[in-house]
């Protein structure tokens, strides 16, 4: 699999990598979610579940993993998938985030999954806990979801222990969500510590139904910002699994292009994704070895102006888009 540099990092990353965020709990918004995990939600059965999907990644090529402290487990199974297999630390590029503290107590169904709190007693807490369990393979540490709300692009104290990791070796970055992702971007590239940058990646949201920040993601790209893609497949929405009456026109509109070019769904839509100039590496965050490589084949589709027209249609607006994410239901 084709490798790049990370912006202007010296992290080598893979076109695609694989988040964890479905394989660390048992509960998510990911359409079918439970389905993949044939709902069975032992800590050990997930592990192994997990490991194997690290294992198809790994002989698939895939080379960049993303983690987070709110994904349950997630940390965990990685670094014990990492250590099992005698995986080198320089042989692979790890990302993980702050900020959001997992709450729901291996539960699907909980009053509350995560709690946010972008704070500098959080920020403490949390990278010694990520670095307690990842060590030497933790490369890359983000704010997650970031917003202009949360004032955590305020907080001078937070940025400046940020620009304190970034001295002890770390990457620093963070990733956006919501409606505003863009505000928040343009406040993120203006923050300075010490006279230098502070942010090396910004991960955002980025797919076929909210292809909106694809401008100001290519001007933070230009400015050397490694850019990573989540939710390329709007968790599960872009996918044959969306049986919402609603959005039948435009998954028959998938569907025809997706024969027209003898591929998956799926593929299709990361391979818009991946067919961006800017984007460094796209995020599939399946939760089977199967969906993985149905993922996969994304990097081998063949891409024309057609598509480009023809899918250009299913665009929403950021507004509808993260309306409609908020009303996924956690299973």
């Amino acid at each position: 699999m084709e490798l790049r540099t990370l912006g202007a990092t010296d992290l080598s990353v893979t076109r695609i990598g694989l988040g964890l965020a479905a394989l660390g709990r048992p509960g998510y918004i990911n359409l079918g979610h439970a389905e993949d995990l044939h709902l069975a939600y032992e800590p050990a059965v997930m592990e192994a579940g997990a490991h194997a999907v690290l294992d198809a990644a790994w002989q698939a090529g895939v080379r960049y993993f993303d983690a987070a402290r709110s994904y349950g487990n997630a940390e965990s199974f990685l670094a014990s998938w990492l250590t099992s297999r005698k995986i080198a630390p320089e042989e692979v590029t790890i990302g993980s985030k702050w900020g959001y503290t997992y709450t729901a107590g291996w539960q699907v169904k909980a009053e509350a999954h995560e709690i946010k709190d972008p704070s500098l007693p959080v920020l403490l807490r949390q990278v010694k806990e990520s670095k307690n369990l990842l060590g030497p393979y933790l490369d890359l540490y983000q704010i997650h979801s970031a917003t202009i709300e949360s004032g955590v692009l305020d907080n001078k104290d937070v940025l400046l222990e940020l620009a304190h990791l970034q001295e002890t070796g770390l990457k620093i970055g963070l990733t956006l969500t919501g409606p505003n992702q863009a505000a928040t971007l343009r406040k993120a590239l203006e923050v300075v510590v010490a006279g230098k940058n502070l942010f090396q990646c910004v991960q955002a949201t980025y797919n076929l139904l909210e292809p909106s920040l694809g401008p100001l993601l290519q001007v933070a790209h230009d400015g050397g910002l490694g850019v990573i893609i989540k939710e390329a497949l709007a968790n599960g929405r872009l996918t044959k699994r969306n049986t919402d009456p609603s959005f039948a026109v435009k998954l028959g509109l998938l569907q025809a292009t997706a024969e027209r070019l003898q591929t998956s769904v799926d593929a299709l839509a990361l391979r818009a994704v991946l067919q961006q100039p800017w984007v460094d590496v796209v995020l599939s965050g399946a939760a089977t070895a199967e969906h993985l490589r149905s993922n996969l084949a994304a990097l081998a589709l063949s891409w024309d102006d057609a598509c480009a027209a023809q899918l250009r249609e299913l665009a929403e607006t950021p507004q509808d888009y993260w309306q409609r994410r908020g009303r996924l239901a956690w299973n």
